[in-house]
């Protein structure tokens, strides 16, 4: 009934969302009273680096969270830690999501200012000043006339070319357009009442970010910047101007795997484990009992057992034979799968995609298996598209539906609130078509043949088919079915790369903790009731992370890969 009344009334929504903001924050002084003459003599001590960690959105509570731990933890290593929080200054920013906490109207209207900011940034502002430590503010960086400049490029941008604007050389544009495609929670806007007046609001808070960092770079000097995210706004130019400047960049989000996060040097995960060099797991030592311990997480990966982040049915079916009788699939002919994935998310440019866009890939490639009667295509769309943080206001289903009256018989479209369990589905399938979604590093390690058609990180690696052109895709279609699965020492190279991004880059914090209840990773819990478990030496896991913001070193977690 609870759920119902805020599915309905975004005003519980709101209530509730400030609820939380108010009694979920991280609370530091119980600890912080226990160990008072460490923490005075760690923010007293004479310090050797400088770091600059960009929360900005306080009502983010993972990040509140993870960023004070590391805070601390840097504090305690000698370091010189500052604070930033945007106080109520952007007209749009990660927080707004229409219809979990704001309206299209209110936010066109009003901005965030009305019912978003003030609880965003109260709570987070009291839980680092309770710390100590430095903190920066959006508006003391601001002058009157970034303002106002702010305001007329945000006016005068044609409105086709704000996706592609730039200034000084920063993607700005690119930045403003995700964030209002994941504000509305779509890949395109162009039929939204107010999508001009919002993207404008995106690209003009981009703007007031690009100059807030600027003029707080020019007044201080960081060695390093820690945010989450690294896109959307402000997130995403926060990294640019870093970059721009030559501070260097850590970004982290978190991961699967209870208790672990991942974390990138210089860029958004999204695009650096496209590009991390094979020599970083290909070689590490292999064993029965790496090989074990993969193939039993892979196996809760169906069952969400060992995930805090997962997107499947609670009760997942496994029984494929009989939903295949009931939609008319025949596996004892070929089948190929296709996975898609969330339309809006992560939409940044990639140099390496071959179509525009998911969508274009995904109509494209049906086209082309209308005149393959030979195979069948079995199509399962994405289950985050209903089960995610921000459910999809742009359905895959209705994408097909609108472009294609009527789908050959074989074709087949698994929509994401159907339960059936989508590995043993694409295990029925002689190969798996894939664009961007994470599936395919286990894919592999099933020894299925993968092609990847777009941004998937499983690309780039030695594993699957990766044409670079459509010209190619097309020819590799064209040698469908396959005659073979991935053979053995392909097999074994998918397992190594498995274990090394599930095990040696998803870094485990045990002292953190998730909720009792799913809450799609809005939030998580410190259960650390001693200021020196995050000392240097206390926690391999923390050092690693700690080690790689102040001295560049890799965020691979060397124990766990045998590597010495």
């Amino acid at each position: 009934m609870i759920k119902n009344l805020l599915k309905k009334n975004l005003f519980l929504r709101q209530l509730v969302r400030n609820y939380r903001l108010k009694n979920l924050q991280p609370s530091w002084n119980s600890i912080l009273k226990e160990n008072k003459l460490l923490w005075d003599t760690a923010l007293n001590s004479p310090k050797n680096q400088r770091i600059l960690i960009g929360t900005s959105v306080g009502a983010f509570l993972c990040g509140t969270t993870l960023e004070s731990i590391i805070a601390v933890a840097l504090t305690l290593r000698k370091a010189e830690v500052d604070i930033l929080l945007c106080d109520k200054v952007l007209p749009a920013c990660m927080e707004c999501m229409l219809g979990l906490n704001i309206s299209e109207k209110q936010l066109a209207n009003f901005g965030p200012q009305k019912k978003l900011c003030n609880a965003c940034f109260y709570y987070a502002d009291k839980m680092y000043k309770s710390l100590g430590l430095k903190i920066h503010y959006y508006s003391e960086f601001l002058t009157d006339k970034d303002i106002k400049n702010a305001q007329e490029i945000s006016e005068k941008t044609e409105y086709s070319k704000i996706k592609d604007f730039t200034y000084d050389g920063l993607k700005v544009g690119e930045h403003a357009l995700a964030g209002a495609l994941r504000f509305y929670a779509k890949g395109e806007i162009t039929n939204e009442q107010h999508a001009e007046i919002i993207l404008r609001k995106y690209l003009k808070s981009a703007m007031l970010t690009v100059f807030t960092i600027n003029n707080l770079l020019n007044k201080h000097q960081y060695d390093c910047a820690v945010f989450h995210h690294g896109i959307y706004v402000p997130q995403g130019l926060i990294g640019e101007v870093c970059r721009a400047k030559k501070i260097r960049v850590v970004n982290w989000n978190p991961t699967y795997r209870k208790q672990c996060f991942i974390f990138s040097h210089n860029d958004t995960y999204h695009h650096t484990l496209m590009s991390e060099p094979v020599e970083k797991w290909e070689n590490i030592p292999w064993n029965k009992q790496m090989e074990e311990k993969l193939l039993d997480y892979l196996k809760s990966r169906w069952y969400g057992t060992k995930d805090w982040i997962w997107f499947h049915d609670e009760k997942p079916k496994f029984d494929v034979d009989s939903f295949a009788k009931e939609i008319g699939i025949d596996f004892s002919k070929p089948c190929i799968g296709m996975l898609t994935n969330v339309i809006w998310d992560a939409q940044l440019h990639y140099p390496t995609n071959i179509f525009s866009n998911m969508l274009d890939w995904l109509f494209q490639t049906i086209s082309y298996f209308e005149r393959r009667t030979d195979l069948q295509l079995i199509i399962r769309v994405h289950p985050a598209e209903i089960r995610g943080t921000i459910p999809s206001r742009q359905p895959v289903v209705k994408e097909i539906e609108k472009k294609f009256s009527k789908l050959p018989s074989n074709i087949f479209v698994v929509p994401p609130e159907n339960p059936v369990s989508t590995y043993p589905l694409m295990e029925k399938c002689n190969a798996v078509i894939i664009y961007g979604t994470k599936t395919g590093v286990e894919l592999t390690c099933m020894g299925i043949p993968v092609i990847v058609a777009g941004e998937a990180w499983i690309r780039n690696k030695g594993l699957t088919i990766d044409p670079k052109t459509k010209e190619e895709y097309f020819q590799v279609l064209d040698k469908l079915p396959f005659s073979s699965r991935m053979d053995k020492e392909e097999v074994k190279r998918a397992h190594k790369y498995a274990y090394y991004f599930f095990f040696g880059r998803m870094i485990q914090l045990e002292f953190i903790e998730s909720p009792k209840t799913q809450l799609k990773g809005l939030y998580y819990r410190i259960n650390l009731k001693n200021l020196e478990d995050l000392l240097p030496s206390r926690n391999a896991r923390l050092d690693i992370i700690c080690e790689g913001i102040l001295h560049n070193d890799d965020f691979i977690f060397p124990d766990e890969l045998g590597i010495k």
